[in-house]
């Protein structure tokens, strides 16, 4: 689960320096999750399932995943390539100093990928869950050993997250220490509500085990099941340093890593208790870098906002739309205004309570742009995005593509996953 801004992971390194402390937890965190300045970079991680392209739903071999993988490492990408557990490929972009950057580098990267994959009779399916196959772990390495067995305890749904989800994860400056459209405090809230609207626009994942959920984002309904505190957020205010330095104290610590033999999985431990009883080994300033990709909150911060929210988008180049009709709803100040001013009384559906455990996110995943609130929303807000995307030099292919989003899916109340369904029930889903 790698950063699509050049971040790496956590590893199964452990640092041997001296124990931090709750205090130095909490300073160092405020200082490293809130990297704050104009908005200046832009960042886009696209998961995938891989698949046989002509039978999606046989499912491939360890076998030809491992071959396959091991010719794309031959590859030179300017993203960074890394499998998820469940044989996923995931594609992280740079930091891009623009959206058409953004977009340029990591289309020719999948160009490559897609070669080769063609090469080993593969393809990339673009949903947000699995809805054909259970989860299956393909990588079996320590990190992901430790985090099935710490899932596990809150049921299934941490096994269809690790193996069967793909997502489009956008990540945007966290913006300037000043108020306005800009500025970190309302970037911070705006992604926490305008983050619904993107799940209910792009909802699509409406099946699993080959039949209708009943949710439209079946991948954020699994996202909630993990729980409040391994996938929720902390709860809103005007600190969000504060805030979610308090979240990171308080989140129960998956694993504690070891340098040979399996890695300890505790019960119950947060880091800040972990942080007082130093046992069963007190933590280290690297065990709370680990402890933070264990982490996986709606909007993660990590110097910058990773919005995890959007599931993965069908076609080939379906990933650039939510990524463009982000971008420009952060980070043009106009079209931020019109965002901010449009979700605004969305807030009072959350009755207070942190997303995605709250109702305004519940709904978004069950009912997708069917619910008419979240409808009015988005229709606002992909007028205010296409009026905003030349500005941020979008090409006229990348607008005309937003546009027929917004009046294939938005306009009439649909999201991709309405179509899947149509598939599924033996519906044309273009009539």
């Amino acid at each position: 689960m790698s950063d699509a801004r050049g971040a790496p992971s956590g590893s199964g390194r452990t640092d041997t320096r001296t124990a931090v402390t709750e205090a130095e937890v909490e300073a160092l965190v405020r200082g490293i999750c809130f990297k704050t300045g104009p908005p200046r970079s832009l960042g886009v991680e696209v998961e995938w399932l891989v698949q046989e392209p002509d039978n999606p739903r046989l499912p491939v071999s360890p076998e030809r995943l491992d071959a396959a993988y091991a010719a794309l490492r031959t590859v030179p990408l300017n993203s960074a390539l890394t499998v998820e557990p469940g044989g996923q490929l995931e594609l992280s972009s740079p930091p891009a100093a623009s959206l058409m950057e953004c977009v340029g580098t990591v289309s020719a990267d999948l160009d490559a990928v897609r070669a080769v994959l063609r090469e080993h009779g593969l393809g990339l399916l673009g949903v947000g869950q699995d809805p054909w196959h259970p989860p299956r772990r393909f990588l079996r390495q320590p990190r992901y050993d430790a985090m099935e067995a710490c899932l596990d305890r809150t049921g299934p749904a941490g096994r269809a997250m690790m193996c069967t989800s793909a997502s489009v994860q956008v990540c945007l400056d966290a913006g300037t220490e000043e108020p306005g459209p800009l500025g970190h405090v309302r970037r911070w809230w705006l992604a926490h509500h305008l983050g619904a609207v993107l799940v209910a626009a792009f909802a699509n994942s409406p099946a699993a085990g080959r039949e209708p959920t009943g949710w439209r984002s079946t991948r954020q309904l699994t996202w909630m099941e993990i729980g409040a505190g391994r996938a929720g957020a902390p709860p809103l205010d005007t600190d969000p340093r504060g805030a979610w330095a308090r979240h990171v104290l308080d989140a129960p610590v998956m694993c504690v890593r070891r340098d040979g033999g399996p890695w300890e999985v505790p019960e119950e431990l947060t880091f800040r208790e972990w942080t007082r009883s130093g046992g069963p080994r007190p933590p280290t300033p690297d065990d709370l870098s680990y402890h933070l990709t264990t982490l996986f909150p709606p909007v993660r911060p990590r110097g910058h906002l990773e919005l995890r929210m959007i599931d993965a988008q069908p076609g080939d180049d379906g990933w650039i739309v939510p990524l463009a009709v982000t971008a420009a709803l952060f980070d043009d100040p106009g079209a931020a205004e019109t965002a901010y001013r449009t979700v605004k009384p969305l807030a009072e559906r959350t009755l207070g309570l942190p997303a995605p455990h709250n109702p305004l996110w519940i709904d978004a995943a069950r009912h997708g742009l069917a619910d008419p609130e979240l409808h009015e929303a988005a229709v606002t807000c992909f007028a205010a995005a296409l009026a905003a995307l030349p500005r941020l030099g979008a090409t006229d292919e990348v607008v005309t593509a937003v546009a027929a989003y917004r009046d294939r899916h938005v306009v009439p109340g649909r999201c991709p996953a309405d179509d899947l369904l149509d598939e599924l029930n033996g519906k044309d889903p273009s009539t």
